[in-house]
C-alpha cells in the first residue's frame, strides 16, 4: 500500500498544469522515428524501442504508443528511482532521448533495455534473427507488450523461437510474484488486464482488446540464458505501455491504470539494469 501510494503520489502530479517535467499526451498519428547518432549514448539510461516489420495490422505495427511511451516512462524512471536518464534539448525543452533502433543495427547493442510493442504482428529476416540472437546473448534484454489474443501469442513464439529455439531457450512462466523480477523495487503481486483508452472508451470502462478472442488473463512469460538471466520477458493480453502513454488524457483512465502500469514497467526495468 505504502509503494503504491507512492507511485499514485508521484504520477499523478501530471493531471496538473505546474508539473515541473513535461509529460506527453498521446500523439496522433505518425511520429518519424527519432534514431541514435554519435551522441546518443553516455552511460546513461535510453529508452530503446525496436523497429520491426510486421506481416498484418493489429495496431500500429513497431510504432504503437511511440514516442508517448516512451518518453513518459522515461521520465517516471528519473522521477520515482535514481537511474540517471540521459535527456536531449528538443526546441526549448529537455526531454529524454528515447531512441528507436533497427534490429541490425549496431546502435542496439548500446540499448540496455528494449521495448517490442504489436509484437504478435512481427516478421523477422534472417539478419535481424541473427542480430537480435547476438544482442540478447550478449547481456541485452528484451520487453515485448501490448499484443493480444492466441494469434499474436503464436505468432511472435514462433519468431523469438527463430532466435532463441525453444530446445535450448525454453519459455518458462514467470506469473508473479514467484520471480525476483517482481520484486526489484515494488512488490508486484499481479499483472492487470489494461486496454488501451479507446478500447477504454469505447466500451465504457472495458480491459480486454478486440483481439483477444476469447478474453483470456494476461500471461506473463520469459526466456532466460544458460545462468538463469532473463534476457526475454514477454506481457501478453495487456497493453501495459498505454497507460504510461495516456496517463495525461482522463484522470479516470490514469487512476485505473498508470500507477500499476509503471510499477510492472519500473520493476522489469531494473531488473534488466542490474541482471
Amino acid at each position: 500500500m505504502v509503494t503504491m501510494a507512492l507511485v499514485v503520489a508521484v504520477v499523478a502530479g501530471a493531471l496538473g498544469t505546474a508539473h515541473a517535467q513535461r509529460i506527453f499526451s498521446g500523439f496522433y498519428g505518425f511520429a518519424p522515428p527519432k534514431f541514435p547518432t554519435e551522441s546518443t549514448y553516455d552511460g546513461s539510461f535510453n529508452f530503446c524501442r525496436a523497429m520491426f516489420s510486421s506481416d498484418r495490422r493489429e495496431k500500429q505495427g513497431w510504432g504503437t504508443d511511440y514516442p508517448g511511451a516512451d518518453l513518459n516512462f522515461s521520465t517516471r524512471v528519473s522521477e520515482l528511482t535514481k537511474v540517471p536518464v540521459k535527456r536531449t534539448m528538443q526546441g526549448s525543452e529537455q526531454v529524454p532521448d528515447a531512441v528507436v533502433v533497427r534490429l541490425t543495427d549496431d546502435w542496439l547493442f548500446k540499448c540496455s533495455f528494449v521495448l517490442m510493442e504489436d509484437a504478435g504482428t512481427a516478421r523477422f529476416s534472417d539478419a535481424e534473427v541473427e542480430r537480435l540472437r547476438a544482442y540478447l546473448l550478449k547481456g541485452g534484454f528484451l520487453l515485448v507488450s501490448d499484443y493480444h489474443g492466441s494469434m499474436a501469442r503464436a505468432q511472435f513464439d514462433d519468431e523469438i523461437g527463430r532466435v532463441l529455439p525453444h530446445g535450448a531457450f525454453p519459455i518458462v512462466d514467470l506469473t508473479p510474484p514467484g520471480h525476483p523480477i517482481w520484486n526489484t523495487m515494488f512488490t508486484v503481486t499481479r499483472i492487470p488486464q489494461m486496454a488501451s483508452i479507446q478500447t477504454w472508451r469505447r466500451s465504457g470502462g472495458g480491459t480486454i482488446e478486440r483481439w483477444n478472442e476469447d478474453g483470456s488473463p494476461p500471461d506473463v512469460r520469459g526466456i532466460a540464458d544458460d545462468h538463469g538471466r532473463l534476457m526475454v520477458v514477454m506481457v501478453h493480453n495487456t497493453d501495459l505501455p498505454d497507460p504510461w502513454e495516456r496517463e495525461g488524457e482522463e484522470s479516470d483512465y490514469f487512476f485505473r491504470f498508470s500507477p500499476e502500469a509503471y510499477r510492472v514497467g519500473i520493476d522489469i526495468l531494473l531488473y534488466a539494469l542490474t541482471h
